[in-house]
């Protein structure tokens, strides 16, 4: 029998998850410099494991939806997590075969599985507790996806890296999907023995049913918000092993450059435990457009510069990173009321973002250089800046009195 738990532990339980998504979207990271050796790819070839990885959440996500609007979070969690394991064990066949198309397809399967933990886990976060806070909490549980983003290039590195000079071929990727195959079963199969408890969007009556969730402008610019920082955040994480092997930024080994793309994920993790915080104090707004200023502001750095300045001011932008899906999905989904699990699949759908700014990025790569291709970027952060301040406006303007 399903024992019910109260929401701290409905929290604790649900963090798992955001670690779980973290963890395996980072190790893109280093499958894409590796099947880029392994198969002679260019850097456009290359990034088509982000476009079919995000892709997945484009087409996936109003699916996942209506799953979770129809079958509750706790049943959402285990078809997320099992179609996951899914993917990570069609890794195996794939490395067999040696065919890079069958990889593009297992990566297509497996973030379909988290795309349906994603549209399950954020609201649900998000309205685990009292709204004002939603920001914040969000951001905690985000902090917990950032730690999987700083393990997964480390455990990417140890286990696919470090055998490309020893010419392991394309069976080195087989064991690590296995093992996280194993503990998406495992925790898929903890989540039967629980019940979530219930939130108070999901006991409304059905009035708003038939309510369009185009009408509310604050998700559509948030849906806009999303698919333009998860794609400059997933363009910039997957060059960065490439980035800091050319000899005028690091000249780093390919081993070396995966220990340091941890620094990008980890700066994220930092951030949004600081990010968690603050936003008790202040605005989320304002932190939200601070912090895409500063972005803006490194990626200038790092493409006008060498060495170590640009290679640390890279790395850098992941701590201003931190707070922003968090930020930009909380103040998105505000309001929605019995809406929510569809304004959580448009979000989540939006995330396809990843899957089309790092093809634009490899083309300006391939025509011209890889630092000059971190402009690209900078137009997203840009536009966030703006989404930040038009939002800080309509809560002001809720303020007034009448």
């Amino acid at each position: 029998m399903a024992k019910q738990i109260n929401q701290t532990m409905a929290f604790y339980a649900m963090t798992s998850l955001f670690f779980i998504w973290g963890f395996i979207t980072a190790l893109n990271d280093i499958l894409i410099p590796f099947l880029k050796a392994e198969f002679s790819l260019s850097y456009t070839q290359a990034m088509l494991v982000q476009f079919c990885f995000f892709g997945a959440y484009f087409l996936v996500s109003p699916l996942a939806g209506r799953v979770v609007a129809k079958f509750g979070y706790r049943n959402g969690v285990f078809i997320g997590l099992s179609t996951l394991a899914l993917g990570c064990l069609l890794f195996i066949p794939a490395a067999s075969i040696k065919e890079y198309a069958l990889f593009l397809a297992a990566l297509f399967v497996l973030a379909g599985g988290i795309t349906v933990l994603q549209v399950s886990a954020n609201p649900y976060v998000n309205c685990l507790g009292e709204q004002k806070h939603a920001a914040s909490r969000l951001n905690l549980a985000q902090a917990i996806n950032s730690l999987g983003h700083t393990a997964g290039p480390l455990f990417g590195t140890y286990f696919i890296l470090s055998a490309t000079s020893q010419t392991a071929g394309a069976e080195q990727v087989q064991l690590p999907y296995f093992l996280i195959a194993l503990a998406a079963i495992t925790i898929a199969c903890s989540f039967k023995f629980i019940e979530l408890p219930k939130l108070d969007f999901e006991e409304q009556t059905s009035a708003q049913s038939k309510e369009s969730i185009w009408q509310h402008k604050h998700l559509v610019l948030g849906a806009l918000g999303i698919f333009l920082y998860v794609g400059a955040e997933v363009s910039i994480g997957g060059f960065l092993v490439n980035y800091f092997e050319s000899p005028e930024i690091g000249g780093l080994t390919t081993g070396q450059a995966g220990h340091m793309v941890a620094y990008y994920w980890g700066g994220a993790m930092i951030g949004r435990f600081i990010g968690s915080a603050l936003m008790r104090q202040f605005s989320p707004s304002y932190v939200l457009a601070f912090n895409a200023i500063m972005a803006v502001v490194l990626l200038i750095v790092t493409v006008f510069s060498s060495g170590k300045i640009a290679m640390w001011s890279v790395l850098a932008v992941g701590f201003f990173n931190s707070i922003m899906f968090p930020t930009i999905f909380s103040l998105a989904i505000r309001g929605l009321g019995q809406l929510t699990a569809k304004g959580s699949g448009l979000l989540c759908q939006a995330i396809v973002g990843g899957a089309v700014f790092p093809l634009i990025q490899a083309v300006v790569a391939d025509a011209f250089s890889v630092q000059l291709s971190f402009l690209v970027p900078v137009l997203a952060y840009l536009y966030i800046v703006f989404f930040a301040i038009s939002q800080h406006r309509v809560s002001a303007q809720k303020e007034l009195p009448a």
